[in-house]
């Protein structure tokens, strides 16, 4: 009597005729439904139609054969296993995808250095909320506004770090070469693109908001972001010490406290651009810590500076020079915030102001005792407390008024 066999190996399935066995009674079966080889085969034996399933295990060596009768219908049961019958290229394909994807993002988060993204979104909610005048300003056109200075500035801020990774390759190999493009997870036209379309959207949103003070602070940072970074004649900023921190100055210090501040006060309420004490208290001590984030993030990349011909401050005056000027300048600044809080007027003020800068400076001052200067792991897991020192700043500056 003929049937229809099918025979199922690793990655093929083929027809053959064969005999017919028993019925099998196991779970978990995949119905697997085919056409007759050719028309009417299979008509006088629509009852007693098989299939033959055999599978190899090359671990153990065996051979499973099942059968099953249905009318027309093929069933087929994979042994020693619970999973579904599918095949293996199926499988591996989605897996693969799945893994590219995972891969894709993992990398863009270094890429994106969050840290500094982190940085760029509290500093505009901050500043924005120096501009609130009553408690009716927190609206959804408050919200509105907030979200486009954010969005807008996060777009600008990935161009920023991506155009520096760029043209840092063989720098960041030696100095951070856990980035996608030191790696080589990313290709250098992969980066190009990205930091391409970051631009692009960056300006497109400004222009389509119409805010003015949101859109130059694009541009300004745009500019000096460039020429910080790109290896053009009479650019490349950061070779140049000086030039260099006041480049971080100009966009840490002044323009994210002063243009997305006037952002919400010109842009948003409509109210005539004013100068308020918050606003300054905010400009100058960013101004501070600005500096010491300009001359600490160059401390643990000092050796591949040095190779590279990159005159920081840290290859001309040494490590540990730079790191205690670093600390002493802020204690100096948290110390004139403690005086700007004892002035305040207005008593909660002056309590969060006073309470809050204390404890962050004497944080600072036990932390740095403790961090050994000759590893560049301390160093650089210090750097990145400067910056958490640098949110919690900006989570208390609304408070100064």
């Amino acid at each position: 009597m003929d049937s229809v066999s099918v025979r199922a190996y690793r990655s093929h399935i083929t027809l053959a005729t064969g005999g017919i066995g028993s019925g099998w009674t196991n779970r978990d079966v995949n119905n697997v439904s085919l056409p007759s080889p050719r028309p009417g085969a299979l008509k006088n034996f629509k009852w007693h139609c098989c299939a033959k399933f055999e599978s190899e295990s090359h671990q153990l060596g065996q051979r499973h054969t099942f059968y099953q009768k249905k009318d027309n219908i093929i069933q087929v049961r994979k042994a020693a296993s619970n999973q579904p019958f599918e095949s293996d290229s199926e499988v591996l394909s989605s897996k693969n995808f799945d893994g590219s994807v995972k891969s894709f993002l993992d990398a863009f988060y270094r890429f994106s250095r969050p840290h500094t993204v982190i940085g760029t979104a509290l500093s505009i909610v901050s500043v924005s909320l120096l501009a609130v005048e009553k408690l009716s300003d927190l609206s959804p056109l408050f919200l509105t506004g907030v979200l486009e200075a954010i969005v807008a500035a996060l777009f600008m801020n990935i161009y920023i770090v991506g155009l520096n990774q760029l043209f840092d390759i063989e720098i960041d190999k030696i100095n951070k070469p856990y980035l996608p493009l030191a790696s080589g997870e990313y290709s250098f036209g992969t980066g190009v693109a990205i930091v391409s379309t970051f631009s692009i959207l960056s300006f497109w949103l400004g222009w389509v908001v119409r805010s003015w003070p949101l859109f130059w602070a694009l541009f300004v940072s745009f500019i000096l972001g460039t020429a910080y970074s790109i290896d053009l004649p009479l650019l490349r900023w950061k070779r140049f010490a000086v030039v260099a921190a006041m480049c971080i100055l100009a966009v840490r210090a002044v323009i994210v406290q002063l243009a997305f501040f006037l952002h919400m006060q010109t842009h948003v309420f409509q109210r005539p651009p004013v100068f308020s004490r918050s606003l300054i208290f905010a400009t100058a001590f960013m101004s501070f810590f600005s500096v010491v984030i300009a001359l600490f993030k160059d401390i643990p990349d000092i050796e591949g500076d040095k190779i590279f011909g990159i005159r920081s401050f840290t290859v001309r005056l040494g490590q540990e020079r730079v790191f205690w000027g670093c600390i002493s300048l802020l204690e100096v600044a948290y110390g004139v915030a403690v005086l700007v809080g004892v002035a305040s007027s207005s008593p909660w003020s002056k309590l969060l102001t006073v309470s809050g800068h204390v404890i962050l400076a004497s944080i600072l001052w036990i932390h740095a005792k403790s961090v050994d200067l000759k590893s560049k792991a301390a160093i650089t897991s210090f750097y990145m407390f400067i910056w958490k020192l640098f949110y919690a700043e900006y989570l208390l500056i609304p408070f100064v008024r």
